[in-house]
């Protein structure tokens, strides 16, 4: 419950901040303008983000027949999680990575790229997916999409105050010298707060999902895969694209920093660390209790598949063996091996 209240506090202050933005502009009128602003920017977040983001990604949307082990996994997934089923989707890009997406459990969305999916384990791929349905779970997505939208529509509102609200207005004490500080500060004291709900969700999605999975290790395993790949991979479109870094399970840009004011991810090392800690502490249920790769028809693995040669060199090594599907969708089904999922 301390994330669920620190992260309500931060809203709360996010949202304080753009009503004393609107205010120092116009007075009590501009403060309503302002709550207009967000309240107009939110709704339209809210029925559209998803779509949005999955567009600017060219996520391909799979199903049981295009991907049937993938779409297994999340469905095995789901139903431990108590969720319903999400739409699924695949991201052709070398870079292992992984987000979730949507207003609500009952119109959800999990994109994985064709690097995460080539170059981790089943086990692995099954502890990531479970983080991005443990964001559905907790709401996250929701939660960081009005963040978002908040502070883009903070930066907005920053900017109209720097040409229409002028240096005689009461309302700022600081006169001209104020509007430019607002202007500024507002924002980027938006983004911190909005990074601080960033890593405050990713700390408590990696512990629901490990028990989603069954067992931490995996989540573990996996972020330590994935943040070596991705420092090698460009992912062009996430650095086209910054606003949404936060979105994904490693921070996905190339000039990541430190666990600071400025990260939108955690530490990759004291992410790990915990998971480890809570499988060594009994934390989540293993072995039998787990999700496994052969729990059903649907999840069988066979065959070896080939990484794409835009992966990280080391990936091949690494891991060995998960079934291949040709163009018809099944092992074996002739053409060149695209790994378990595509």
């Amino acid at each position: 419950m301390n994330g669920y209240f620190r992260t309500a506090i931060l809203l709360a202050g996010l949202t304080g901040l753009f009503l004393a933005v609107g205010y120092m502009i116009g007075g009590q009128g501009g403060m309503m303008i302002a709550l207009l602003i967000g309240l107009g920017t939110n709704l339209f977040a809210y029925w559209n983000s998803d779509k949005v983001v999955l567009r600017m990604y060219n996520a391909r949307q799979v199903d049981e027949r295009s991907a049937p082990q993938f779409y297994g996994m999340i469905r095995d997934l789901a139903a431990r999680a108590g969720l319903p089923m999400p739409k699924v989707y695949i991201i052709e890009n070398p870079q292992p990575n992984a987000f979730a997406t949507g207003r609500n459990p009952e119109n959800a969305a999990v994109a994985a790229t064709t690097g995460l999916l080539n170059q981790l384990t089943p086990e692995e791929v099954a502890g990531v997916m479970a983080h991005e349905l443990a964001h559905v779970k907790n709401r996250d997505t929701l939660i960081m999409t009005i963040t978002a939208t908040l502070a883009g529509a903070l930066s907005m509102l920053a900017n109209f105050g720097l040409f229409f609200g002028g240096g005689d207005n009461r309302n700022n004490p600081l006169g001209a010298v104020g509007t430019i500080l607002m202007v500024i500060l507002a924002p980027m004291a938006a983004m911190l707060v909005q990074m601080a709900i960033s890593r405050s969700r990713e700390y408590e999605a990696d512990r629901i999902g490990a028990e989603i999975c069954g067992n931490p290790t995996w989540l573990a395993n996996a972020l330590e895969g994935i943040q070596r790949a991705a420092g090698r991979t460009v992912n062009v479109q996430a650095e086209n694209n910054p606003a949404t870094a936060h979105m994904f399970i490693i921070n996905p840009l190339h000039a990541r920093s430190v666990d600071s004011l400025f990260s939108t991810h955690p530490r990759t090392e004291e992410r790990i660390r915990l998971l480890r800690a809570m499988a060594a502490g009994g934390g989540a249920s293993r072995g039998s209790g787990g999700w496994s790769a052969d729990a059903g028809a649907r999840s069988v693995w066979t065959g070896a598949a080939t990484v794409p040669s835009s992966a990280p060199p080391s990936a091949p090594g690494r891991r060995g063996s998960v079934p291949s599907t040709g163009p018809g969708g099944g092992p074996g089904s002739g053409g060149t091996p695209r790994g378990p999922w595509a």
